[in-house]
């Protein structure tokens, strides 16, 4: 029998284990399934779940989805899908606790996709590809995006939520101004007979989107910044379908929710590829991931529900976080099924995206570049808020701070010089 004064030890994998078990209480049971039909055989897919990282307060886990459709080959999307995770990861200090890593995302995913952008150009190969990037940490759900495949939620109510924006110069008249203003022309086709044919398209280059990573035969005005939402979902979870354009150009966000309501994960990707398939054919490679984010005690087939006919609305407002402080009561007391908006930025400027709005020695090492993660000396970094006109921003000795290069691309994605010569060749 032990004396009062001996102390009995616990083995870290086992404190380990105790905390992963008292985690998933918390979090829900994230289940996923996915199919494709390929026709160039040009999108691929990250699929990684239950993702162990360290933090001040303990050991926790997120899941993490990728859907990446390339174009003019599949260079850049095979590298993105190796890399964009890591250089994304890189961009977040170590040393913060569950609360502080959430909101360090949406800087940090900007930070990743330019560092891979700027990364896969060094190697001098013209492919490109589109992105739609989803962590899921608990109930909150970050979506990053650039092109046009796109990331859709439905609530355990049936609500319908649009997670990512479309970057087609067809639809976005905002991308289609900043592109001019930055030095490009958009214009359809022209084969010579006078009316453009086709969508509308950047030139040099010919490409139909305005961010993308990768292209370095286009101006550096089709930029890498992605569109960020962060949404936190109730306990009751949600479903959330992934899909290229090969999906979306066939079916709406209800048709592609409708025909797989009641589906397992798995079982419901196949099915939106095959209504797609049905619709229009197979035109595109066509990819869907279905995520399904529930309660513990759910079972994966359950949600979500059936809807009565005429009562499910289109989402495109959130109920909107609340800054100021209130009661306990009233934060216990919300509706069952609320979708809570946390963060939403789509501006294709990194000083505005890489700006703190946390304390800034919680998030950049005062000589570390805030894309690539270079360690500088003092003196070298540029601050991001150089030569901004704006005199509300922080003064341009203020950081956080860009290596030489990173500023280089910064300057070029915004016009404010010569991105190099390109070579014209007409894209997807």
């Amino acid at each position: 029998m032990s004396s009062r004064g001996d102390h009995q030890t616990v083995p870290l994998s086992v404190l380990l284990k105790r905390e992963l078990a008292n985690e998933k209480i918390e979090k829900p049971e994230i289940v996923h399934g996915q199919a494709n039909q390929s026709k160039k055989g040009e999108d691929f897919t990250l699929l990684k779940t239950e993702c162990q990282r360290a933090m001040g307060d303990g050991v926790t886990t997120f899941s993490c989805y990728g859907l990446f459709d390339g174009h003019n080959g599949s260079a850049a999307a095979i590298y993105t899908k190796e890399n964009l995770l890591t250089n994304v990861l890189n961009a977040i200090p170590t040393d913060l606790n569950r609360d502080e890593w959430v909101a360090a995302l949406p800087r940090a995913l900007v930070a990743g996709f330019v560092k891979t952008d700027k990364d896969f150009q060094e190697r001098a190969q013209t492919s490109g590809t589109t992105v739609t990037f989803v962590i899921i940490e608990g109930w909150v759900v970050t979506v990053a995006s650039v092109g046009d495949s796109r990331c859709i939620l439905e609530s355990a109510e049936g609500e319908i939520y649009y997670l990512s924006a479309d970057h087609r110069l067809d639809t976005n008249e905002e991308e289609r101004e900043r592109i001019t203003a930055s030095g490009g022309e958009v214009g359809r086709l022209n084969t010579g007979g006078g009316a453009g044919i086709g969508p509308l398209r950047c030139w040099p280059g010919g490409l139909c989107l305005s961010r993308s990573i990768g292209d370095m035969d286009v101006g550096e005005y089709i930029v890498p910044v992605p569109y960020v939402k962060q949404v936190k979902l109730s306990t009751a979870g949600g479903r959330l379908i992934i899909s290229s354009d090969g999906v979306w150009d066939a079916l709406s966000a209800e048709e592609a929710l409708d025909c797989c309501r009641g589906m397992p994960a798995d079982a419901a990707a196949a099915q939106v590829v095959k209504e797609a398939l049905q619709s229009k054919g197979l035109r595109d490679d066509t990819t869907c991931i279905v995520v399904d984010i529930l309660p513990h005690e759910k079972p994966a087939a359950s949600l979500p529900p059936p809807k009565k006919p005429g009562k499910r609305m289109f989402k495109a407002m959130f109920r909107k976080k609340n800054s100021e402080s209130s009661s306990h009561a009233d934060k216990e007391y919300m509706e069952p099924d609320v979708v809570e908006e946390l963060f939403e930025e789509g501006s294709a400027m990194l000083s505005e995206r890489l700006d703190a709005k946390y304390p800034l020695c919680n998030m950049f090492k005062l000589f570390m570049c805030a894309v690539c993660q270079l360690e500088m000396k003092p003196g070298e970094g540029v601050s991001i808020h150089a030569g901004s006109s704006d005199k509300v921003k922080l003064r341009p000795w203020d950081g956080p701070f860009l290596c030489s290069t990173c500023q280089e691309k910064k300057e070029a994605m915004e016009g404010k010089r010569p991105s190099g010569d390109r070579h014209s060749s007409e894209s997807d």
